[in-house]
């Protein structure tokens, strides 16, 4: 384990780690993705770059991303 570097080894660090609210709120095949995948650093507000795997990452902005372009269009007044 020397020779891989401490931050990497803390980022996949499941002690300081807890599911990403955002993502069991607005995903339904949330308990389908890998543990990992579901974790978001503690230290930080549920956001897609808290995640702990790009796979986590990714899925967040896609979410993010969807919930977006779901809304009703901003009209000029």
């Amino acid at each position: 384990m020397e020779h891989i570097d401490p931050a990497v080894i803390g980022r996949f660090d499941t002690h300081s780690s807890r599911p990403c609210e955002f993502c069991r709120e607005l995903d339904p095949q949330f308990l389908q993705r890998r543990p990992l995948d579901q974790m978001v650093a503690t230290s930080r507000k549920a956001t897609a770059s808290a995640h702990l795997t790009e796979d986590g990452y990714v899925r967040h902005r896609m979410l993010e991303l969807r919930r977006i372009t779901s809304r009703a269009p901003l009209t000029a007044a």
